[in-house]
Parts: C-alpha cells; sequence; structure tokens
C-alpha cells in the first residue's frame, strides 16, 4: 500500500491561496484604475445640450452612489429613526403617502418607485437641495434611473438605464444620449419637516433604512454644507443678492420662472397672491417648518422646488424675484 504524500495533498490549496493573495493584490493596487471610466463615467457626451465642460465628475464612478430599487416602507409609528425636525420628501398620490427621508436620500440620491400602476422617480441633490419627482415614463417607455456621478452646475445627472442617456435633474430634460431633449414630467412633491408631514398625512408610509446598503442615516455626509457660502463645484455666475444657500421655492409656469425666497416668504402673514405668466397663484408660506407650496386660483397645488438660491439662478439665471412690500 502507498502512502500518500502529505506534501502533494497540500499542493492544491497552496496553490489556490496564492492566487487568491494575487488576486487581493491587484483589485487593491490596480482596482481604482480598472474601474475608473474616465472624466466622463463612461457616457457618450457628443452631441450634449450643455457644453461638455460644464459636466464635471463628482467623484463616485456611476452607480458609485446606489439608487433605491426595491424600497421598503414602514408605518409612520415604526420610523422612530426620525426626529420631527428632520427632513423628508413627501409625495401624495392617487391616495398613497409616502415619505422619503433626506437622512437617507443624501446616500442614494434616487428612489425607483410605483404609486399603483404609475412609476415614479424620485430624486434628490444635496448638492443643490433640491428634491423632485417625476413620472418616470418618457417618450411612452418606461424607465429605471441611476446616480451617473457626473454633475452639471452642481446640480446631479440622472441617467437613465434604458438608453443611457443623461438627464439634468434641474432642467428636467435629457442632455445627451439617445433621449437628448426629451423631457421629464414633474410631479408635485413636499419638501418639508417630518412633524409637519405625518401631521397631515399620519397614514404615511415611510422609506425604510432597510435598504439593502451599509450606511449609517445618522450622519449627513455634508456637515455644514446648508450653512456655508462653499460650493464644490464651478456653476457659472453667481447671483449675490442672497446668500447661496438661501432657500427659495422655485415655480415654472409656461416657460416663465420665479422664485419666492425664504427671506422674502418669511416676511408675510398671510398666504402670497402673484401672478406668473399671466396666471394666478397662491403661494403658502411655513415658516415653522421651513416649506412653501404653490396653488392655482383653483386650489390645486402644483408642481414647484424648494432648491438652493445658487442653484435656481445657475439654471433660470432670466429667473423673476418675488420681494416683500417694503424690500426691495
Amino acid at each position: 500500500m502507498r502512502i500518500p504524500n502529505p506534501v502533494l495533498i497540500r499542493a492544491p490549496a497552496a496553490r489556490w491561496s496564492i492566487y487568491l493573495l494575487v488576486i487581493v493584490f491587484v483589485a487593491y493596487h490596480f482596482g481604482p484604475a480598472l474601474l475608473y471610466a474616465g472624466p466622463d463615467n463612461g457616457f457618450d457626451l457628443d452631441g450634449a445640450l450643455v457644453p461638455q465642460a460644464d459636466i464635471h465628475p463628482g467623484g463616485p464612478p456611476r452607480d458609485g452612489i446606489p439608487a433605491i430599487d426595491r424600497p421598503r416602507f414602514v408605518d409612520a409609528g415604526q420610523a422612530d429613526f426620525l426626529a420631527p425636525g428632520d427632513r423628508v420628501l413627501g409625495i401624495d398620490r392617487h391616495g398613497i403617502r409616502r415619505a422619503y427621508p433626506v437622512r437617507i436620500l443624501n446616500y442614494h440620491e434616487i428612489v425607483n418607485d410605483r404609486f399603483g400602476d404609475e412609476a415614479v422617480v424620485v430624486t434628490y441633490c444635496p448638492l443643490c437641495g433640491t428634491g423632485m419627482a417625476f413620472l418616470a415614463r418618457v417618450q411612452g417607455r418606461p424607465r429605471s434611473f441611476g446616480v451617473s456621478g457626473l454633475l452639471y452646475k452642481s446640480d446631479m445627472l440622472l441617467y437613465d438605464r434604458e438608453t443611457q442617456s443623461l438627464w439634468s435633474q434641474l432642467r428636467r430634460q435629457a442632455i445627451s444620449g439617445p433621449s437628448r431633449g426629451a423631457r421629464l414630467q414633474q410631479i408635485v412633491l413636499d419638501h418639508t419637516s417630518w412633524a409637519d408631514w405625518s401631521r397631515r398625512f399620519p397614514d404615511t408610509r415611510v422609506l425604510s433604512t432597510r435598504t439593502g446598503y451599509r450606511r449609517d442615516y445618522s450622519v449627513s455626509p455634508y456637515p455644514g454644507y446648508a450653512r456655508s457660502e462653499a460650493l464644490y463645484f464651478p456653476v457659472g455666475a453667481i447671483d449675490r443678492r442672497y446668500h447661496p444657500k438661501e432657500r427659495v421655492v422655485g415655480v415654472t409656469l409656461n416657460g416663465v420662472h420665479k422664485a419666492y425666497p425664504f427671506a422674502e416668504l418669511s416676511r408675510m402673514r398671510a398666504p402670497l397672491r402673484d401672478q406668473v405668466a399671466g396666471r394666478d397663484i397662491r403661494v403658502v408660506f411655513d415658516a415653522q417648518h421651513r416649506t412653501g407650496r404653490v396653488l392655482g386660483e383653483d386650489g390645486e397645488v402644483l408642481p414647484s422646488t424648494i432648491a438652493y438660491w445658487f442653484a435656481w439662478t445657475a439654471f433660470h439665471p432670466d429667473t423673476l424675484v418675488w420681494h416683500a412690500p417694503g424690500h426691495p
């Protein structure tokens, strides 16, 4: 009987250990270079509707900030991770009420969701302070969106996975790719406090921290940013009439843009009546919860956007600006 050589028995295991070490070494030293897709993150920018020089890599690669594709929700009473003053994006649509905490969106920026049979994409750009929701059906076809890792005027560029087109959040438009020029239909969204939203809609469901990703949602990745005048990326000329991070309620009607700075709205005690592009509107401002809504003359809530002043004016340099009486 031949006794097996113990050295030979251990040889295959030793070889696999060496292979594993080689793989780890290559991944550690060369992985970033292999994953890096260049300053355009692998997107085709030829023929873009905006100057390519104004599109900047934000740091993470494509999908380095992971969108939430299978959102889980909990009842309001189970959302004990939220404090009353926490910011949320709230949607009340087709009898369905949902809240998307900004503390989660800071790490994901996009939630692909459904309201009944209707696909909706919820977006948040931490650098511009803009929460916006859109119908996720373009040119008759459903779309799902991811985070491109690219920015235009400091605002997030989404991309749709079906055509690899890049979409500007604040322009509400595809700026490159096969869908170039197509527009997203914005829907009504509240950017408010958890205390306000949960009081108005106690039956709301809340996006759960069980996102499938390991993130510490109790810590902001942008500490101090909202109070600082500093911007991380170039946006062109900056309008100095207000602090760059002054929040405004921005509305676009019939191609006319108008901004209502919180600093001005806080001087009013009653809902503001105004006219934009020949249309009568009301602007309702809640100083306690730092939010505002725009209503039509029939009381219907119209899509509007709460944004930092620098972001709104960067995208709408021709914007009209409302001033409180006696404060030019």
